[in-house]
């Protein structure tokens, strides 16, 4: 077993282990521990059920106070009673009616906020998939992943109205999948699959990630319904605090400025985590003096800094983002509430991730274009890109993107100009048609780069993406052509990469692909734990169990990391689920980002 295979071995002892942990707080030192216990009570010796195989189980909701009634107009004053009536109790399940009807109710057999329509998987994406086994796998996912196009499949995956598997509960499904989608930087994606849960339906691990996921989208308020249920279920610290900033957030500054006096007092948070607590505080209805934020001797960049200083425009020093994982640079990309020329660098390397598109990432530039304080560098850039939209002739249009690309074209900037790319005439003899076919894929322009097929010359890199990506190539490629492929840069590696997908989607024949593997030494005939786990996969129709696979196989953040033969199972694997096109665009990925 090769080392990288090894990385990636699965057990069912490991996949079991994993499904019983609780998600890792990324919140500040403090607040994920627990508060002190409150002091024994009686409690009944009846056995309460518990979800199967759920991790964490739902805490039992408070019983029901009394209903108000409402009073019709005009009646005469109340006069007392000599007898008075005693007051009547409301039997909690007739009270919930009142609050939720049924009709109104979400089940949680089914969970998430896009179905097939928005692009999402089917709900059976997963099958008869063990739920544990799906939550361990979700864990062992180290992301980011390093190929944007897996990436956005496993963001299409997440998001979908899925069936809740057997085994697991919901809510707690949810919170696995939201909290993968929190570590993808996706902070909108995991916000929207939190938000599928009706509140009464939480369990303590989906409360822990619907607190992170509000963090990452900079929105406290988005805690509000929560707080009081989130602490009575978890006891965690975070919780406290919230009460606090929602308590000021509602008009109320008096309880707001108790509670936060205290959590001082019992030493909940200190330094910039309480002052940001705080400033959530000012920012409501007379909540009195502002708050000054200093970021002198803060030492790392949390999701509770994070996502309180975006909501309250504290501008995040740059060194601070190195102390924390790219994650963040994808939250705060999508940030509504920080000024759009600095979520811009931001925002590119969200786009160059896949967590915003190429038309997003141009309308962001277009909003700047009409932005009154836009900074000169950025102005310059605004203005090459549309002259590769809308420019004069080819050549002039072709040096505008050249300055967009610089020497070395990053890979987000080919995002940024997959449309203008698109849109150029086909000519032959064009130096630059490999970067014009790598930036039309990442947008998924298969067609569009295909165009360029008669263009390019047989054996260099625009040519192999095109044999890779074309959505209408019939025929198959010979040993002959398979050969010719002399790529740039590591050019090795490019050739095994080639022959990788070309073998994973069928473009190649039995004999050529048994002749090029033993030539180029790509042992797609291995077998291993994770070989075999995403082709039983494949071969059960799962296309949800076969992308978490594929992002186990791509546990590197460099794509000269993922070994061939791991590609080529990739490839094999989507492709037999019927994601051919999403096959298709990350073998060519490969190639173009090597």
């Amino acid at each position: 077993m090769t080392r990288g295979v090894a990385a990636v071995a699965i057990t069912a002892a490991a996949v079991a282990a994993y499904a019983q942990e609780r998600p890792e707080s990324i919140l500040p030192p403090g607040f994920g521990e627990p508060a002190p216990a409150p002091s024994p009570r009686a409690t009944s010796s009846a056995p309460r059920a518990t979800p199967t195989g759920s991790a964490l189980t739902t805490a039992p909701a408070p019983a029901a106070t009394g209903l108000v009634q409402p009073l019709p107009l005009d009646l005469p004053a109340p006069v007392a009673s000599a007898t008075p009536s005693p007051t009547p109790t409301v039997d909690p399940a007739v009270l919930a009616q009142y609050e939720m009807p049924l009709s109104a109710r979400r089940s949680l057999d089914r969970v998430g906020p896009a179905g097939e329509r928005e692009g999402a998987l089917a709900a059976d994406a997963f099958g008869e998939a063990d739920g544990r086994y799906l939550e361990g796998l979700m864990r062992r996912v180290a992301a980011p992943l390093p190929s944007r196009w897996l990436s956005i499949l496993l963001r299409r995956t997440l998001v979908a109205q899925l069936d809740t598997p057997a085994q697991v509960h919901g809510a707690d499904f949810a919170a696995e999948r939201a909290w993968l989608l929190l570590r993808m930087g996706e902070a909108v994606g995991a916000r929207a699959v939190v938000q599928s849960v009706d509140n009464a339906g939480y369990t303590p691990k989906l409360y822990q990630v619907a607190m992170n996921a509000a963090l990452a989208t900079g929105d406290p308020a988005e805690l509000c319904p929560i707080a009081d249920a989130g602490f009575a279920a978890t006891r965690e610290r975070g919780w406290t605090l919230a009460q606090a900033m929602c308590a000021g957030l509602a008009g109320e500054p008096a309880r707001a400025k108790a509670l936060v006096t205290a959590a001082r007092k019992r030493n909940v948070a200190t330094g910039i985590d309480l002052q940001l607590a705080q400033k959530v505080v000012g920012a409501g209805p007379g909540g009195g003096q502002a708050v000054t934020i200093e970021w002198a001797g803060v030492d790392a960049l949390t999701a509770w800094r994070f996502g309180l200083a975006a909501a309250t425009g504290v501008t995040i020093p740059a060194d601070m983002f190195a102390t924390a994982g790219p994650q963040a640079r994808y939250w705060y990309a999508l940030a509504p509430g920080i000024p759009m020329a600095e979520r811009l660098t931001s925002a590119e390397a969200a786009a160059g991730q896949g967590v915003l598109s190429a038309a997003a990432l141009v309308d962001l530039y277009g909003a700047l274009d009409a932005a009154n304080d836009t900074p000169a560098p950025v102005a310059a850039s605004i203005n090459d890109l549309r002259t590769a939209y809308i420019g004069g002739d080819m050549d002039t249009r072709l040096t505008a993107l050249r300055a967009l690309w610089g020497a070395t074209p990053a890979y987000p900037r080919l995002v940024l100009t997959a449309r203008a790319a698109a849109r150029l005439p086909v000519r032959t003899g064009i130096a630059d048609a490999p970067q014009l076919v790598a930036s039309m894929l990442t947008a998924g322009l298969d067609r569009s780069a295909a165009r360029w097929r008669a263009a390019v010359d047989e054996g260099s890199d625009a040519w192999a993406m095109i044999a890779l990506a074309d959505p209408d190539s019939g025929g198959r490629l010979s040993y002959r052509q398979l050969s010719s492929y002399a790529g740039s840069g590591n050019a090795a590696l490019k050739q095994r990469l080639f022959f990788a997908g070309l073998a994973g989607l069928g473009r190649l024949t039995q004999e050529d692909t048994e002749r090029a593997a033993a030539a180029l030494d790509v042992k797609i005939g291995a077998e291993n734990s994770w070989t075999r786990a995403i082709d039983r996969a494949a071969s059960d129709g799962q296309p949800g169990t076969v992308v978490l696979l594929a992002a186990i196989g791509m546990q590197t953040p460099q794509w000269r990391g993922v070994p061939p033969a791991m590609l080529y199972r990739i490839v094999s694997a989507l492709r037999a689920v019927g994601l051919e096109g999403e096959a298709r665009m990350i073998a060519a990925e490969a190639l173009a980002r090597v």
